[in-house]
């Protein structure tokens, strides 16, 4: 739980400071070919630093990520003695992806009106990247309303996240902005590649190392927890 709360923390530090980089420039827009511009390019590099890092680290096993995103992994399937496969509600995996999408559509129209600008659609991204961790720390609408999982460890579209976070930089034709979307696309196509050959890997009901006596981040205590100290202040 703690490297999730690490993350929080610098990509809501990443937003705030692409954010006053955006304001800036667009109060100096006369001079965007002077410093300010060279501060923006300097950030946006920090953030492709981060978030392709980010994206690599989730390619291979590793301790540092959720067993969410781990599951994936043959050398994380640990057989019950009477495995059961029980495939997630496609419903809802499919009502999320088409809902998402709409949403993406919406901004890119926006964008392509000249209602947005490109920093607009970056704020977005990260602003998306600050919300995933909000969703596994605080409050899942996905996991609530949509697919009814039991915690993030089963969650079906674990891996979607980074592919959610940069859909919005599709429309932004840079360098920087489309090797982070076409990087989070390569995440979600071995994802779904590996739930469609091997979906005992994603069931609690025939991977044990889904269930909460192997879990490691006890996430569902803390969340309870904190709605039950949330109503009790109420």
């Amino acid at each position: 739980m703690v490297w999730h709360i690490i993350r929080l923390a610098y990509r809501a530090g990443l937003f705030l400071l692409f954010l006053g980089v955006y304001i800036t420039w667009r109060m100096n827009e006369e001079m965007h070919l002077g410093m300010d511009m060279r501060i923006r390019t300097v950030v946006l590099g920090i953030i492709w630093i981060v978030f392709m890092v980010e994206m690599l680290m989730r390619l291979f096993p590793t301790r540092f990520e959720s067993p969410g995103s781990q599951k994936q992994f043959g050398r994380n399937y640990i057989a019950p003695a009477d495995p059961s496969i029980e495939i997630p509600d496609n419903n809802g995996t499919m009502l999320v992806a088409f809902s998402w999408v709409g949403l993406n559509v919406v901004f890119g129209a926006l964008y392509m009106a000249h209602v947005f600008d490109e920093g607009i659609m970056i704020l977005i991204a990260c602003a998306f990247a600050v919300c995933d961790m909000i969703c596994i720390l605080f409050f899942c609408p996905f996991q609530t309303w949509f697919l009814k999982n039991k915690c993030c460890g089963s969650c079906r579209i674990y891996n979607w996240d980074y592919a959610m976070m940069f859909t919005p930089l599709f429309f932004v034709k840079t360098p920087y902005t489309w090797s982070l979307f076409f990087m989070s696309l390569i995440l979600l196509l071995r994802w779904e590649l590996v739930f469609y050959f091997h979906p005992e890997r994603f069931s609690e009901k025939s991977n044990e190392y889904l269930s909460c006596g192997n879990c490691t981040e006890k996430l569902c205590s803390y969340k309870k927890q904190l709605h039950r100290f949330l109503k009790d202040r109420v």
